[in-house]
């Protein structure tokens, strides 16, 4: 029996862009497959919808609303609920696991912090540091911020990207030797494809995504149509047919 998780979701109560409320991620997720969901909301530096003039303590109860409201909901209904984040620097955004409200209210100067220390305060928390999109290519980036230093895993499919972005990041994992991810970058219900890990248990914490996912027990897939298909087995998923058009900046930290 396969277990299917989103890893990337996005609520209205923490994320600008979000369309959905934490709490109606339930039924829908369900009725589209999956065993649990990992809700990661933009931080203050991506494109949050925390108000920056609040206290920390203010700014960390906000942001982690959606995510409670989920987990609220999804109690007593079979459906497992997991903390993340997503973080960004220059565009490079990168998906934690393993931190949690507590992690972020005694880190209250992370956004000083370089990408070499937040990854490792990440660590220092149990968490993991997983980079989101990377060869993503939008009208509002100049550049592809590659970090390999500063990560535990890549996210090689993400459902809101192109497949050739997508595949050039397979192919960036696999030069690397890293664990990758897939997800779907949910904002909004929608009818299309969507991503996942699929796993061959079901999952009760984050701590034991965090595991899993390092001991490369997942499998990223792309789902369509209610059929999930492993990525590595879809050609224009792993195979590229162009290179990247930005211009791409390595990190060396």
């Amino acid at each position: 029996m396969a277990f299917i998780y989103e890893t990337h979701l996005h609520t209205c109560e923490a994320s600008r862009c979000g369309r959905a409320h934490g709490r109606d991620y339930i039924e829908y997720m369900k009725e589209q497959g999956y065993s649990g969901i990992i809700v990661t909301d933009h931080f203050f530096n991506g494109n949050s919808a925390v108000p920056a003039d609040l206290p920390w303590d203010k700014r960390v109860e906000m942001y982690v609303s959606g995510y409670k409201a989920a987990a609220a909901e999804a109690e007593d209904k079979d459906f497992t609920v997991f903390f993340g984040i997503e973080y960004n620097f220059e565009g490079d955004e990168y998906l934690l696991y393993g931190v949690d409200e507590r992690w972020l209210l005694e880190n209250s100067d992370i956004l000083e912090q370089t990408r070499s220390e937040v990854y490792k305060r990440v660590h220092q928390g149990g968490g993991i540091m997983v980079q989101a999109h990377p060869y993503r290519e939008r009208d509002y980036l100049t550049k592809i911020h590659l970090t390999p230093s500063v990560c535990d895993g890549i996210e090689v499919y993400n459902a809101a990207n192109g497949d050739n972005m997508n595949a050039l990041a397979y192919q960036y994992a696999k030069k690397l030797n890293l664990p990758m991810s897939g997800g779907s970058d949910i904002h909004f219900f929608y009818e299309g494809p969507k991503g996942g890990m699929m796993f061959d248990r079901k999952l009760e914490t984050v701590e034991e995504y965090v595991q899993a996912f390092m001991n490369r027990e997942g499998t990223p897939v792309a789902i369509d149509g209610g059929r999930a298909i492993k990525v590595s087995k879809i050609d224009k998923l792993v195979n590229p047919e162009r290179e990247a058009t930005l211009e791409i900046c390595m990190h060396e930290e």
